[in-house]
């Protein structure tokens, strides 16, 4: 199709060739940095350290806008090459079956296509390009304008009228977007910006426009608009769930904030702190606690644990948990017996989980210690500036398997004593290949425990106690909350 002129200025001259080539060496430049970066930061290549989650909304959305940006600068390349090789050949008439082959529909040189329609002939002239576009056969005639809104869903038609009689009756420039039904079904976005051509008189005379489908261009912005609406709502979510969940966890287990109190201030034979250290490489809540407890026997129960899992199920199975414990110690049962209970507990629920636990009761009258563990690291026991692990009795994970039986150890203590009891994630887990699967990180943390016995000695107060244990652990790299709870014995 010729060029286009108005009456008050001449047609623009292209560009010359060299500088169009440039554009493209830039163009190209970009897209392969873009490609690196799609590859590199989002996971798309093959390196398995980079593993894609394709339930993801935030990869979703990132994953769409590289490849929106990905689409565009290849359309980029393709209207720069169109530009360096100059307008195509226009026939004079419909082209017939003897005519040139066109670029095949849906190739990049489709995408963009031309037209003009002359007012004073009722005529029409198209590119090849537009052809493919509206999926029209080129051996037909163009479509006049009359003709033109045919093509044009229904709800659309008004827009595109609207525009055309602007054009041609108030010149002015076109510049916007319409859907159009081709034959073969497939309903197609196009974008058409054109302008009117006068004559010299002032008047219209015809009507250029160029056209693009811009349909797959449409659907990735749909996508990345999706995509980040749904991440969006992954985040309300997860706000959501991790307020419910600190409520539910507030609500069960005592303050942390300053020393444990038990009722009338807790018997005066042991001093009690306790504190929650949320996880540090993440905002999730586990289902850890820590308990203490004046039973109506005058004994003290003492407990720490951690339940499998993350979020509000964690923490309801957490408050389940503790309340029959709370429920079954109160009734007298001894600590291993109760573990057993606990077990079947867990292991009639109907969503299984896993638990580990230490449950101790404390008799003031004798200082005596009767406690009892399923597959969690031992009481540590300070007296005189030095300390040791206390020697676990046989108990495996809760929920891990039906009818365990968890046996029980005594140990007497003496004034002045500390005994502090937490839970296997307080330290950051390094396994040692020459020990047994499970026991590197409760070595670990034991050993870094058992370190702090000069300063554990110092404290007059369990507050200072749990003091020196926070100070130690608190800037942990733990990828689970942890929770601790210090005991002193006063008299």
């Amino acid at each position: 199709m010729p060029s286009p002129r108005s009456a008050d200025r001449p047609a623009a001259q292209p560009p010359a060739r060299g500088s169009v080539d440039e554009l493209i060496t830039r163009t190209r430049r970009l897209r392969t940095d873009m490609d690196a970066v799609r590859q590199g930061a989002l996971g798309t290549g093959p390196d398995p350290r980079h593993p894609q989650d394709p339930e993801d909304p935030r990869e979703r959305w990132q994953r769409a806008l590289c490849e929106l940006a990905l689409r565009q600068l290849d359309d980029l390349g393709a209207h720069l090459a169109q530009l360096r090789e100059g307008p195509p050949p226009v026939a004079e008439e419909p082209p017939g079956a003897g005519a040139a082959p066109r670029p095949a529909p849906g190739s990049p040189l489709t995408r963009v296509g031309s037209a003009e329609w002359n007012l004073l002939t009722d005529g029409a002239d198209w590119s090849g390009e537009l052809y493919g576009i509206l999926g029209r056969d080129p051996a037909t005639a163009p479509l006049t304008l009359d003709e033109l809104p045919s093509l044009v869903l229904d709800e659309d038609r008004p827009a595109l009228t609207a525009m055309v009689t602007d054009c041609l009756v108030d010149a002015r420039r076109i510049d916007g977007e319409f859907r159009v039904l081709r034959p073969d079904g497939t309903v197609r976005t196009v974008h058409m910006m054109g302008e009117p051509v006068l004559g010299a008189d002032g008047g219209t005379v015809s009507m250029w426009a160029v056209l693009r489908d811009v349909s797959e261009l449409r659907r990735r912005r749909r996508t990345v608009r999706e995509s980040g609406d749904a991440l969006q709502l992954h985040r309300q979510r997860a706000q959501t769930e991790r307020r419910l969940t600190v409520e539910l966890q507030e609500s069960v287990l005592p303050p942390w904030r300053g020393a444990l109190r038990l009722p009338h201030r807790g018997p005066r034979a042991l001093d009690l702190a306790a504190h929650y250290l949320p996880a540090a490489t993440g905002p999730l809540i586990g289902g850890g606690w820590y308990d203490a407890l004046e039973l109506t026997d005058g004994d003290t129960l003492l407990s720490v644990g951690d339940l499998t899992g993350h979020g509000v199920t964690a923490a309801s199975g957490m408050a389940m948990l503790l309340g029959a414990l709370r429920g079954m110690a109160m009734a007298g049962t001894r600590p291993g017996e109760l573990l057993g209970l606990l077990n079947r507990l867990l292991d009639a629920t109907v969503q299984p989980a896993l638990g580990s636990t230490v449950c101790c009761s404390y008799r003031p009258a004798t200082r005596t210690l009767r406690w009892a563990q399923a597959g969690h690291p031992a009481p540590l026991l300070f007296r005189g500036g030095a300390g040791r692990v206390l020697g676990a009795p046989g108990g495996v994970l809760l929920g891990a398997t039906s009818g365990a039986v968890y046996e029980e150890a005594e140990e007497t203590l003496e004034p002045g004593d500390l005994l502090l009891l937490h839970t296997d994630s307080l330290a950051p887990r390094h396994w040692d290949s020459s020990r047994p699967y499970g026991s590197g990180a409760e070595t670990t943390a034991a050993h870094r425990l058992l370190g702090l016995a000069p300063r554990l000695g110092e404290g007059r107060t369990a507050q200072d106690g749990l003091r020196a244990v926070v100070e130690e652990f608190g800037e942990s790299e733990r990828q689970d909350d942890a929770c601790v709870l210090v005991a002193r014995v006063t008299s």
